[in-house]
């Protein structure tokens, strides 16, 4: 049985929770190899939305094995909130979820020095969701990060907070009304306590993925945020501090490339982007509010309002090249259905010239001028559509320009938030 990896191809927010979801009732495990509680995946369960930021999507159903790999960064008062949160509404995560102990530690001197680069950079910030992400993943790569496994010695956790809290005595001086983020005896004692509560969570993932492997198991790999936030692959600098493609499955769960067997992407039948950065096919301010409203565009996580565009196949292109997409997943359909005209980008004009391409440079989005290819809506309800016969023609049509552009076949579309409400043309497994 394949592996499928589920990632998403624009920049973010293109309802991957969802799809998760849906597999999942077919899936043993889901596992989350990214990203940290910057995430947002929204489930709606009988018109009842349920977010979830760190626990796989699939911890809904009651059969599936969830893992969090040593690729996320873990806010361990975030995770057992959530974990309360899921209990609360029926859902017991005990026995079921899994954390690796390799996952590295948010703290809150990290949420504070994000706070405080972003207020240096002024008119250049990212848009960060303030969540201690990026600082996190800068101690990982700079070897001086906390790691879950080092909540539970008393002795280590002291010393390595200790040489942080030297190393980010700058920070300190800048932020004195943020001081306990810096108290060094206080955060001892906190984390140790947060320690013994995560600690019946722990599991050697890596292990349990390969024991999975090896029985022919259906797996369900989780991304967070989608391509063109990719560190490496995205719209830098005004990207996330991971690596979002079906790449960093592998290195964030020390899973073989070979054992990835399907990647599907999941693409929002418009584009939406939360925060700075360049965005070829944004609409105007009024055509904007109207589908934000009607898509309910604002962020899972923080709240905030999302920029809304046009489909770019431009940049769609490129995730499916750089994931290897055998597969699309087409979301918020029915946000169209009362649109006259649907614009499509094609190429990105550059002074006289129009490329096809994604440039090299993600700076030369800034100077881009969308070209679109104009169809038109289809002005008609398709809310809850569970068959592609049911859709309309000027649906299938759309569709099957987005597959034919992308050389992708559309495996699903979904057509409400809620289960049920999709039309399946292939599943996965």
């Amino acid at each position: 049985m394949p592996t499928v990896a589920v990632i998403g191809a624009q920049w973010g927010d293109e309802g991957k929770g969802k799809i998760v979801d849906l597999l999942a009732e077919e899936a043993e495990l889901a596992v989350r190899f990214q990203g940290g509680a910057n995430a947002g995946h929204t489930i709606s369960i009988e018109g009842k939305p349920l977010v979830l930021h760190l626990v796989p999507s699939g911890i809904l159903h009651a059969h599936v094995r969830c893992l969090v790999g040593p690729g996320v960064v873990v806010d361990p008062e975030e995770l057992l909130k959530e974990i309360d949160a899921l209990r609360a509404a029926g859902v017991e995560a005990d026995g079921r979820l899994g954390v690796s102990g390799k996952a590295h530690v948010i703290f809150p001197y990290h949420k504070a020095e994000e706070a405080w680069m972003e207020m240096v950079r002024g008119k250049d910030r990212i848009g960060t969701t303030g969540r201690g992400i990026g600082p996190a993943y800068a101690d990982r790569i700079a070897r001086i990060g906390i790691r879950i496994f080092d909540l539970f010695d008393p002795g280590r956790l002291s010393e390595k907070l200790g040489l942080n809290l030297r190393l980010k005595a700058h920070v300190l001086e800048k932020i004195p009304d943020r001081a306990e983020a810096f108290d060094k005896e206080k955060l001892v004692e906190a984390y140790l306590a947060l320690g013994r509560k995560v600690r019946p969570f722990l599991a050697g993932v890596e292990d349990e993925l390969a024991m999975a492997v090896e029985r022919d198991a259906r797996i369900l790999l989780e991304g967070a945020q989608g391509t063109l936030l990719d560190v490496d692959h995205g719209t830098y600098p005004f990207v996330t501090s991971s690596n979002t493609t079906a790449g960093g499955a592998c290195t964030g769960l020390g899973l073989p490339p070979v054992q990835i067997h399907r990647v599907l992407t999941v693409v929002k039948a418009y584009s939406t982007r939360v925060g700075e950065g360049p965005f070829p096919t944004e609409m105007d301010e009024e055509t904007g509010e109207r589908l934000r409203r009607k898509g309910h565009e604002f962020g899972a996580t923080t709240g905030r309002p999302r920029r809304c565009g046009w489909l770019d196949l431009v940049a769609l292109s490129y995730a499916v090249r750089v994931n290897g997409a055998s597969g699309l997943a087409v979301t918020k359909l029915d946000v169209l259905d009362e649109v006259d005209e649907i614009r499509v980008c094609t190429g990105y004009r550059i002074g006289k010239n129009v490329e096809t391409a994604w440039p090299a440079d993600p700076a030369a989005l800034q100077d881009v001028e969308a070209e679109y290819e104009i169809v038109p809506g289809w002005k008609a309800e398709t809310v809850g559509k569970k068959s592609a016969g049911d859709l309309p023609e000027e649906t299938r049509r759309y569709l099957d320009l987005i597959s034919e552009r992308l050389r992708v076949p559309v495996q699903i579309v979904s057509t409400g938030p809620d289960r049920g409400q999709e039309v399946w043309f292939r599943r996965p497994w």
